[in-house]
C-alpha cells in the first residue's frame, strides 16, 4: 500500500516539462539553418518555392520548410570512357572531364532535376557526336579543337540550368586494337625510311669526300710527275749542252792543231811567197784567241762570225743553252775534258789513282747537285 501510493506520487507535470523541452530543441533546431560561404539554399516551404537562403545563419518555419544546398564554387564532372565510330569508320574510345559553375541556383533547383547528372549525360552524348563527325587522324591530333566543338554543345542548354561550362578537357582517345598495330606498323614503316635516306645521304656525302680526296691526291701526284719531268729535263738539257760544248771545244782544237800542222808543211817548202785561203786566216784568228785569250782584230775591227736571227735563236733554243751555261760558269762547274783524258789514259795503262771515283758515285753526285738546283 506504501509502495503505491508513493509511485502515484511522481509529478506529471516534470514528465511534461521534459516533452516540452525536447519539442523546443527539436524545433529549435529545424528553425536555424546555417548556410556556409559557398553555398546557397533554395527552401520550400509546404512544398512551395519561397526563396533561396544566402551565406550565414537564417530562421525557417520548422517542419513545414525544406531545404536545398547548392555548391556555387567550380565543381568537376567526370564523362565516363565513350566508344564512338569515326567519320572513316575507325572505332575508337575516349573519356573527359567537364568543368562546371553554378551561375543561378534558382534555375538549377527549378529548371533541372539533378544538374551534375544532366550536364555528363549531355556531356557523353556530345563527345560522342563529335567523334563521329572527325576522322581518325583528327581525332588524335585535334585534341582542342574537340574540346572547342564539345564546349560549344554543352553552353546553350545548360545556360537554361542556370550552370555555365567553364571547360571541357578530353582526356584519352585511344584507337582500337587492330588500328592501333596497324600505326605501329606505320611509324616503324617511316622511320625504317628515314634511316634509309640518312644512310643513302651519308654513302653519298664519303663518295663525294671520296671523290674529292682522289682529285686532290691526282692533282698532287700530276704535279709531282710535271716537277719530275720538269728537273728531268733540264738535267737532259744541261748534259746535252756539255756534250756540245766539250765536242765543240774538241772540235775546235782538232781543227786548230791540223791547220798548224799545214802551216809547217808549208814553211818547210822551198817558196817564198804563199797564197793563204780566207779559211785559213780565220784559223789563225781562233788559234791566236786560243794562244793569247784575245781575238784577232783587222784594222781595228773584231772578226765575228754571223749571228742567227731572233726567230732561229727562239726555234733552236741558244737563249737558253746560253743562260745556263752561264750559271754553270758562274758555279765553277765547267768539266776540265784534258784532266779526264789524263785520267782516262791513267786507267787504261794500270796506274791507280787515289781520286778516281766509283761511276756510281758520280751519278749520285750529279743527281742530288741537278735535284739542289731544280729546288732552288
Amino acid at each position: 500500500m506504501d509502495i503505491a501510493l508513493s509511485s502515484a506520487t511522481v509529478p506529471v507535470g516534470s514528465i511534461v516539462a521534459v516533452i516540452l523541452f525536447l519539442i523546443a530543441v527539436v524545433t529549435a533546431y529545424q528553425s536555424i539553418v546555417i548556410v556556409r560561404a559557398y553555398e546557397k539554399r533554395a527552401y520550400t516551404r509546404f512544398g512551395e518555392y519561397r526563396g533561396l537562403l544566402e551565406p550565414g545563419p537564417s530562421i525557417v518555419l520548422p517542419f513545414v520548410t525544406r531545404t536545398y544546398t547548392f555548391d556555387m564554387r567550380t565543381q568537376t564532372l567526370d564523362v565516363p570512357r565513350q566508344e564512338a565510330i569515326t567519320r572513316d569508320n575507325s572505332p575508337v574510345t575516349a573519356d573527359a572531364v567537364v568543368y562546371i559553375k553554378v551561375m543561378d541556383a534558382e534555375k538549377a533547383f527549378l529548371e533541372v532535376d539533378d544538374y551534375k547528372k544532366a550536364v555528363s549525360n549531355l556531356a557523353q552524348t556530345t563527345l560522342r557526336a563529335v567523334l563521329g563527325d572527325m576522322e581518325l587522324d583528327d581525332t588524335l591530333n585535334k585534341r582542342q579543337e574537340i574540346n572547342a566543338k564539345i564546349r560549344r554543345e554543352l553552353d546553350e542548354p545548360t545556360d537554361e540550368w542556370g550552370i555555365r561550362v567553364e571547360s571541357v578537357e578530353v582526356r584519352e582517345v585511344n584507337p582500337s586494337k587492330d588500328v592501333q598495330q596497324a600505326m605501329e606498323q606505320q611509324t616503324s614503316a617511316e622511320r625504317r625510311r628515314r634511316a634509309m635516306i640518312l644512310e643513302a645521304q651519308g654513302e653519298r656525302r664519303s663518295a663525294i669526300e671520296e671523290a674529292q680526296g682522289d682529285k686532290q691526291s691526282n692533282i698532287i701526284r700530276a704535279q709531282g710527275e710535271k716537277q719530275s719531268q720538269i728537273l728531268e729535263a733540264q738535267g737532259d738539257a744541261i748534259s746535252t749542252v756539255l756534250r756540245a760544248k766539250s765536242a765543240e771545244s774538241m772540235g775546235e782544237r782538232a781543227v786548230i792543231e791540223r791547220g798548224m800542222e799545214t802551216l809547217e808543211e808549208i814553211g818547210k817548202g822551198e817558196s817564198t811567197k804563199f797564197v793563204l785561203p780566207q779559211e785559213l786566216t780565220s784559223l789563225v784568228g781562233r788559234y791566236g784567241k786560243h794562244l793569247q785569250g784575245s781575238d784577232t782584230k783587222e784594222d781595228g775591227h773584231v772578226l765575228e762570225g754571223l749571228d742567227f736571227d731572233q726567230e732561229t735563236r727562239e726555234m733552236l733554243g741558244l737563249d737558253d743553252i746560253e743562260e745556263i751555261l752561264g750559271e754553270l760558269d758562274d758555279e765553277e762547274e765547267v768539266v776540265d775534258f784534258e784532266k779526264m783524258e789524263e785520267e782516262a789514259q791513267a786507267v787504261k795503262e794500270g796506274e791507280s789513282r787515289a781520286d778516281i771515283k766509283d761511276p756510281d758515285e758520280i751519278i749520285d753526285d750529279a743527281a742530288g747537285a741537278e735535284f739542289n738546283d731544280g729546288e732552288n
